[in-house]
């Protein structure tokens, strides 16, 4: 297949992305949301994944990879996420300005580039938000994490992921020290007040639940 625009790299990638952190079905509103894009750019984009080989999808319905979608996505996520942990752990580069870098340098660099800079870092399994990190070969590492949100009260957690998708919340959480490796007890769940209440490297915090939900954990 010929090489794809940074622009197809960008969709198959999201798509792929959008449906690692909800597990739902991708459909064109929620892609235009996420790529900050009109859902007609969208629609007319998405016709074109799908001439080419890319996504199956019918009007009105869901956009699916196909295995050629799947492989390149997969291949957009593995550069992404390795040029994150380059620039957090050799540049200095704080976790909330990491995702619209590497979304930058992420075309411009080769695939040769990336396991390069994998034998670097010792070909690490997860970038510093917590993300698995697609292997040369396409696979994942496999990871048991679950939403805060969904957590027992009396729970014990360590925190295994954050969503980088907005860096204001990645400020706010790592302020609170909400990061991956930072283990704590779920106090409560007051869904009534919006809110999931944990203790966390023995600070209290209040987290709203559009945040709760941005954050992964494994339970011990």
């Amino acid at each position: 297949m010929a090489a794809l625009t940074p622009s197809s790299e960008d969709y198959v990638k999201t798509i792929w992305s959008i449906s690692e952190w909800n597990g739902l079905e991708v459909v064109p509103t929620e892609l235009a949301r996420r790529m900050d894009l009109s859902p007609s750019t969208v629609t007319e984009a998405v016709k074109k994944l799908a001439r080419q080989g890319l996504v199956d999808h019918k009007r009105y319905g869901p956009i699916r990879l196909t295995a050629k979608g799947h492989h390149e996505a997969l291949r957009m996520v593995r550069k992404h996420r390795l040029i994150e942990t380059f620039l957090y752990k050799h540049l200095g580069y704080s976790w909330e300005a990491l995702h619209d870098e590497a979304e930058a340098l992420e075309h411009a660099v080769s695939d040769r580039f990336i396991t390069a800079i994998d034998e670097l870092l010792g070909r690490p399994m997860r970038d510093p938000h917590g993300d698995p990190i697609p292997r040369e070969d396409g696979s994942m590492p496999e990871i048991n994490v679950y939403p805060l949100t969904d957590v027992e009260p009396g729970s014990t957690v360590v925190v295994s992921q954050v969503d980088d998708d907005n860096p204001d919340v990645l400020v706010y959480l790592g302020d609170l020290g909400v990061k991956p490796g930072a283990s704590g007890t779920v106090a409560s769940q007051a869904t009534g007040l919006g809110l999931t209440n944990v203790e966390i490297n023995g600070r209290e915090i209040a987290l709203p639940l559009p945040v709760a939900r941005r954050v992964r954990v494994t339970t011990k």
